[in-house]
């Protein structure tokens, strides 16, 4: 039998990239999967793509009203959410002198916020339905360390950190098991925006901070969306049952801990 066989899983950012990898995943694996995203149309042709039960849901993390009506809309469709899967996130970078109020806000209110309120929501639907359930946040390496021009992005991604373990300690009384994700440098075509900011902090020609942090990582290069995806069917399957509240490096050895 397949490992997610009768499971629902609701992933948020999941139009494109390391979302749309994970819910292709999960619906390979025998789950039903809804395609959470502030792109609606980007989410419908994943969800076509994907077929059989798949869904597409309009969801913006940074608005509460969104999330609460994602939430009931998915419950309702395929009558509970075994997995939710916090991905959804953003990218900014500058000198510390140079970062704005605008961008700090940005990036905490979907990074952060909208990883709490998005966890929060799909655990009070796990809880009414009384089966438990899974949540896989996605943190990152840049949370395990500063960054001289990542300092927004990096404490965003450490507070998805420490949140994984409270809500972990807190919600395992419900049989819900929080856990996280760390990936390291993922390619994909967000990178494009990310060395294009590198190229103009540093004095880059484009694709150099690309290729050079490629060629940093230990494995070799750099990851891809395909490279996560075992882990999260681990972490939302039974394996990890007696996994709780703990951040796993999927990063090609960039960082131990």
């Amino acid at each position: 039998m397949k490992r997610l066989h009768g499971k629902t899983a609701l992933v948020t950012g999941a139009a494109r990239g390391i979302g749309r990898a994970f819910a292709e995943a999960y619906a390979r694996e025998g789950a039903r999967v809804a395609i959470a995203d502030i792109n609606v149309d980007g989410a419908r042709e994943v969800a076509g793509a994907i077929g059989g039960d798949a869904m597409a849901v309009r969801l913006d993390v940074a608005d509460q009203a969104s999330i609460e009506t994602a939430v009931a809309e998915v419950d309702r469709a395929f009558g509970g959410i075994d997995i939710l899967v916090n991905n959804a996130a953003l990218f900014d970078l500058a000198p510390v002198v140079e970062i704005t109020r605008d961008s700090y806000e940005r990036l905490f209110s979907v990074n952060v916020a909208g990883c709490l309120f998005t966890l929060q929501a799909a655990a009070k639907a796990m809880i009414a339905r009384g089966r438990g359930g899974r949540i896989i946040n996605m943190a990152s390496q840049a949370g395990r360390r500063g960054e001289p021009l990542v300092a927004v992005y990096c404490a965003s991604k450490a507070a998805v950190i420490s949140l994984t373990q409270s809500a972990g300690l807190d919600l395992i009384r419900h049989g819900i098991n929080v856990n996280a994700i760390a990936p390291g440098v993922v390619d994909g075509e967000h990178w494009e925006g990310v060395d294009a900011l590198f190229a103009r902090y540093e004095g880059r020609p484009p694709g150099e901070k690309k290729r050079l942090v490629g060629e940093a990582v230990p494995f070799g290069r750099m990851g891809t969306a395909e490279d996560l995806t075992g882990m999260a069917i681990f972490l939302a399957g039974p394996e990890s049952a007696y996994v709780v509240a703990q951040t796993y490096n999927v990063d090609g050895g960039n960082w131990m801990n």
